[in-house]
Order: C-alpha cells, then structure tokens, then sequence
C-alpha cells in the first residue's frame, strides 16, 4: 500500500466519521441527501459481497465492514431515528436516472462477465455518481452547513488522492484500472465547483452559500 491510497481511505473514514457525528450531536438529518446515503450503501453492498470469501488483509475486512456497517447505520439514523427531520421536499434528485444507465454500463463494459465482476463494476460506475443528489439538494436549497461542507470536501479529497494512488501504482507496479481511473476522474471531476467554493469560503470562516 502507498501513501496515497492511505491517505485516500483515511479521508474518506473521517468523512464517514464527520457524517455520523453530524447526524448524532445535531440529533437532525437536516441537509443530508438520503438518496446519496442509499446509493453509497447499495455501491458498498455490491462492492463487497467477497467480505466472507476472499481474504486480502485485515486492514481490507476491517475496511470493508466498516464501510458497510457505517453505510446501514447512516440510512437507520436518516430514515429510522431521525426520520422527522429528514427533508425530502429538497432531496428530489432522480436516482433512478443513475442507477439505470449505470446498471446498462456495469453489463457492457466489464472485466469479466460474471455476476460478482458485474456487481463490482456496477459500484465502481455508480460511486462516480452517488454524490450528485447531496450536490443537488445544496443547489437546491443554495447553501450547506459547515459541517456537512467538512463532510463533502472529505469525500472529494479521497477520490482526488486515489487518482495518485492510481499514477503511483503505474509506474511502481505497471498497473491500471482503465474502469476504475475512469470513474474516480469523472467523480472528482463533479466535485471541481464544490472544492473551489470550500476553499475560497468555508476555509475563510464563512458559510458555504451559492451565488444568486
């Protein structure tokens, strides 16, 4: 493992642990998408149905499910525990017009047709894609907590350090995932306008709001 993958992970647990702190001190779901909350537990599901079958490392299973368990525990605390304070007048994003062509994509362009190669791919394709509804309802609504900002600047800086991770990996191991470079630059990408807004905003002590 390189650093940057390190890094990567390390980043998106903190984003994971900034979620669930938010959702558990402000006892609010407020400004969270519980449609990027389900379609990130359905990428982890189909991602890791191997967690019993194919042993990599500890720090791989530890990984795994805690991606899972976070996944599950987020969607409880959303549409469970929380659920009075859920707002879903904004979260009004299509999800279906992600998870369908993303499913038409993992069937076409894979490593291997088998059920598991599919369902990997299917997640890989649909993480690039799961944060456009938050992404949406912050538009919507125009602006986002700082907390939640904290939360969504995390996520994008663990897909941009993956794509070094990915650069390192080639020219140490001369190794590529076309389907996995692909993806994670499309997903960085979507975070491009938010990364500039956290930095020229939220690092400056003020609110992110979007403009008029």
């Amino acid at each position: 493992m390189n650093i940057f993958r390190l890094a990567g992970d390390l980043s998106h647990l903190v984003a994971i642990i900034i979620l669930l702190i938010k959702i558990w001190k402000t006892r609010s779901c407020a400004g969270i998408s519980g449609k990027s909350q389900v379609l990130f537990a359905l990428v982890f599901t189909t991602r890791y149905l191997d967690l019993f079958t194919n042993f990599v490392s500890v720090y791989n299973t530890t990984m795994k499910i805690f991606f899972l368990a976070s996944a599950y525990a987020t969607l409880y605390l959303m549409f469970v525990k929380f659920r009075a304070t859920y707002d879903s007048n904004h979260d009004t994003f299509r999800a279906e017009l992600l998870v369908i062509p993303v499913t038409a994509l993992a069937f076409l362009i894979n490593h291997e047709f088998s059920v598991v190669e599919i369902l990997w791919t299917f997640s890989i394709y649909l993480e690039a894609v799961a944060i456009m509804p938050q992404l949406y309802m912050v538009t919507k609504t125009g602006e986002a907590e700082t907390i939640t900002s904290h939360y969504l600047f995390c996520l994008g800086l663990y897909r941009c350090l993956y794509i070094f991770n990915w650069v390192w990996r080639y020219y140490t191991e001369s190794f590529y995932d076309l389907i996995a470079i692909i993806a994670g630059c499309i997903q960085t990408i979507l975070y491009c306008d938010f990364f500039y807004l956290y930095i020229t905003k939220v690092l400056k002590g003020k609110q992110l709001k979007l403009p008029a």
